[in-house]
This record gives C-alpha cells, structure tokens and sequence, in this order.
C-alpha cells in the first residue's frame, strides 16, 4: 500500500510562484511513477504533470513552460513547481502513484491518490 500526502497550496497572487510536494510512505519513490492532476471548481479533473518512475517527464500542454515536476528519491518526495501562476491555476491539486508507473499516468492517474492540497491565485 502506498500513502500519498500533499502539501505546499495556499492562496498567491497572481504572478507569483509556489512548489507543491507529495510525500510517499509505503514503498520507494524510485519505484513510482508519480503525477499531478488539478480539479478546478465546477470542472473535470485535469492531467497536469507526470514523472515515470525511470525519472522520464510528461507535461499537458497547459503546464509547459510553466510547472516543472521533479522528484527526490532520497526524501521519498515528488515536487510540482509553479511560477508566474495565473488564477486560471486555482484549483485542488492532487498527486497520484502507481508501481512501476510510465507515461500512461497522464491518462487517469495511477492506483493511489492523495487527498489534495488547494491552490488559490488571487488577481
């Protein structure tokens, strides 16, 4: 079983830069592969990010340019980095993992969610 704990969301003003975290427990990040997904208000959960478990990475066009996920296996942690946020970006991010995860992540996550942090972007 893996657990998958956010963390890093708050409320920013636009223009401004936060760095999500996803904490595993349970089994080595280097075994995961690892996404984020974001749910804004009224909308459908949306593919954000992907890192492979070979470290390979997977953007939606949306977040190219703009997010930069990363990870450190050494502290079990997957990160989403965020700048110049508009408020188009508010919404609950959510990590995923599945073992031994790939590419197919960005299509509807793996087998372990975590609960979300919120990120709100003031204009």
């Amino acid at each position: 079983q893996v657990q998958l704990v956010e963390s890093g969301g708050g409320v920013v003003q636009a223009g401004g830069s936060l760095r999500l975290s996803c904490a595993a427990s349970g089994r080595s990040s280097s075994n995961l592969g690892v996404g984020w997904f974001r749910q804004a208000p009224g909308k459908e959960r949306e593919f954000v990010a992907v890192t492979t478990y070979a470290a390979a990475t997977v953007y939606s066009e949306s977040a190219k340019g703009r997010f930069t996920i990363s990870r450190d296996n050494a502290k079990n942690t997957v990160y989403l980095q965020i700048e110049n946020l508009k408020p188009e970006d508010t919404a609950v991010y959510y990590c995923t993992a599945r073992l031994w995860g790939g590419r197919s992540l960005q299509l509807s996550g793996g087998d372990y969610w975590g609960q979300g942090t919120q990120v709100t972007v003031s204009s």
